[in-house]
């Protein structure tokens, strides 16, 4: 190698009892919580795109962001795989890892403005190797990156305790049979930064989910995909999923095309629906370009529900309840 690399073993790690967290256990809702007034007049009508797909039996895919996990809705998501709304779930590396410390410390995130100026950020022990070491035990039994966090949290592996474990999406996927996969980048996550992470293992295990969510794709038709504010990672991972797809169907005279996407997001677009052109700033949005036009432009219908995810997510399940019925 002609290039000096990084030595990652003389990090000074650090363990997580240490670090000053900025959410804890009760930025989580109970599903009893009092709802937060929210209304939009598309909510509805998502929530009945969720329910019908949800009642003729289709595929429903709840794509996200990290921070649908720390604005605290985790449980409206399990109960939603729980009854078997969700039946596949994706998103990125820190979703996985605010999961992951939730379940095990009761807490999740830190300042990162503080940290990285003393260099501590991203530099936490338990964090970086228990979920490093999962990955890498999942990938050498043929598990993928969310399996292998899933069964880590639900299966307390190598006795590793996780006292908060029912908040665990990643976990009550596993012991649903409901694929959860992560869709990430080597360097994107703090975890990369331990020297317990393998990047071969990084690769191959998130090579291996997006190859299932891919799967779940071959069966969108009729369905729903969610995209929860996820600006590149879900508009992009789907387009690539959804062009395999066709590609497979195609031939066999399947169509992929009469689907909903809908996509919740803090940015709001005067005309969701509208591209623009190339000199247009928002033409390179793809989340407005990608999932809202270019997607379901040949049989499929897109919704843009604006609005804070504390917010709009809890809304936004007790209007899918109301439509399945308790």
């Amino acid at each position: 190698m002609p290039y000096k690399m990084f030595d990652r073993s003389k990090l000074k790690i650090l363990p997580l009892a240490k670090r000053k967290n900025l959410y804890t256990l009760d930025r989580i809702y109970k599903l009893t919580d009092p709802l937060p007034e929210y209304s939009h007049p598309l909510l509805g009508e998502a929530a009945k795109r969720m329910a019908n797909a949800y009642l003729n039996k289709k595929q429903i895919i709840w794509m996200q962001g990290a921070h649908i996990i720390r604005q605290g809705n985790s449980r409206y998501i399990i109960d939603l795989m729980e009854r078997g709304v969700i039946k596949h779930f994706a998103t990125n590396g820190a979703a996985a890892i605010h999961d992951f410390e939730f379940a095990l410390i009761g807490a999740t995130s830190e300042s990162v403005e503080e940290n990285v100026q003393d260099g501590t950020f991203g530099n936490w022990e338990e964090t970086g190797r228990y979920m490093n070491e999962a990955v890498i035990r999942g990938y050498k039994d043929g598990l993928g990156y969310g399996e292998s966090i899933g069964r880590l949290i639900q299966n307390e592996e190598k006795g590793i305790k996780f006292p908060y474990k029912d908040v665990s999406v990643f976990a009550a996927a596993y012991r649903l049979k409901i694929p959860a996969t992560v869709h990430k980048s080597i360097g994107y996550d703090i975890i990369e930064q331990h020297p317990a992470s393998d990047y071969a293992v990084v690769g191959g295990a998130t090579g291996c989910d997006f190859l299932m969510y891919a799967e779940s794709i071959t069966k969108l038709e009729g369905g729903v995909l969610l995209n929860m504010g996820s600006q590149i990672m879900g508009p992009e991972v789907f387009l690539k999923s959804l062009s395999m797809a066709r590609n497979l169907a195609i031939p066999e005279g399947r169509e992929i095309r009469h689907f909903a996407v809908l996509n919740f997001d803090i940015k709001n677009y005067d005309d969701p629906h509208t591209v623009g052109k190339m000199s247009d700033t928002h033409y390179y949005d793809r989340v407005k370009k990608t999932l809202l036009n270019r997607t379901v432009k040949d049989g499929g219908e897109s919704f843009h529900i604006p609005g804070d995810f504390r917010v709009t997510i809890p809304n936004f399940y007790h209007e899918i309840i109301k439509r399945i019925g308790k």
